[in-house]
């Protein structure tokens, strides 16, 4: 079985984050980063945004790395 470490753990949360952000966006058309950082989105907003993108990148892998090791 995979041990998650400390990246994992972080994407994992902000996967969470972005996940509930969209899911927001969706049924309510609020965007809560955009709430907390302002609109439109400044520099924060935006490493924010990327930080959230590479960590779905990072959880893809450990999808890939945990499939292997079910093998």
């Amino acid at each position: 079985m995979y041990k998650f470490n400390l990246l994992d753990k972080i994407s994992l949360i902000l996967v969470i984050i972005g996940a509930l952000n969209w899911g927001l966006i969706g049924l309510f058309n609020f965007n809560l980063i955009g709430a907390l950082l302002g609109e439109p989105v400044n520099l924060i907003g935006r490493i924010i945004y990327i930080l959230v993108g590479a960590a779905g990148v990072d959880m893809l892998l450990l999808l890939l790395k945990m499939k292997k090791s079910f093998k």
